[in-house]
């Protein structure tokens, strides 16, 4: 089984990034689930979402502690919320941020983390450029479709089209396959410095 905690701030999409990754992996004939964990249910508050993959039927319904992924869609909170609790080194981290681990203040700790399993996505910027509002919850899942290859773009894709009509759908593509072809090109950029 395959687990992903979400964190980020309500009003960012964590709820819903959790069910768009779970209908993508369904649509590829995989189980699925998702749900949220609110603390106070408002606009800005902290908020978590889980979402489980697997090729056989998944019976928890327990919040996921040992995450396979991270997917950090507010970097502020990097140091407010434990949002590495439970991942080990080998856990894929996606973070939303223009700014790099030194700069928000975590380089040390992400050390852990394997290198190719760790980057970080514009999605705040991704998303006002091609949706016209700071959502990065679809934006960090076409990023993350590219990261881990748990899903491919095309069901991330069906997933926001699914969801969402018109404009909104349309945006939400365009700046999800931005995402997903910003960090393909990073993980080539990164496997060309190891290779030398």
């Amino acid at each position: 089984m395959f687990e992903v905690r979400i964190h980020g701030r309500g009003g960012q999409g964590v709820v819903t990034a959790a069910e768009l990754l779970s209908v993508a992996a369904f649509d590829e004939g995989r189980h699925a689930q998702a749900f949220p964990s609110f603390g106070s249910e408002r606009t800005g508050a902290p908020v978590m979402a889980f979402c489980r993959i697997d090729d056989k039927e998944i019976r928890s319904r327990e919040p996921v502690m040992r995450p396979d992924a991270l997917i950090i869609q507010d970097a502020t909170l990097l140091h407010q919320v434990s949002v590495f609790e439970g991942a080990g080194p080998d856990c894929y981290l996606l973070v939303n941020s223009a700014r790099d681990f030194d700069r928000l203040g975590v380089a040390d700790y992400v050390r852990r983390f394997r290198r190719d399993r760790l980057l970080l996505v514009p999605a705040t910027e991704l998303a006002m450029t091609h949706l016209g509002r700071p959502v990065p919850n679809a934006v960090l899942l076409g990023g993350f479709a590219a990261l881990s290859g748990l899903v491919s773009l095309s069901s991330v894709i069906a997933a926001i089209a699914e969801r969402f009509d018109g404009r909104v759908a349309d945006g939400n593509i365009a700046a999800a396959t931005a995402a997903f072809e910003f960090v393909r090109a990073e993980k080539e950029e990164l496997d060309h410095a190891q290779a030398d």
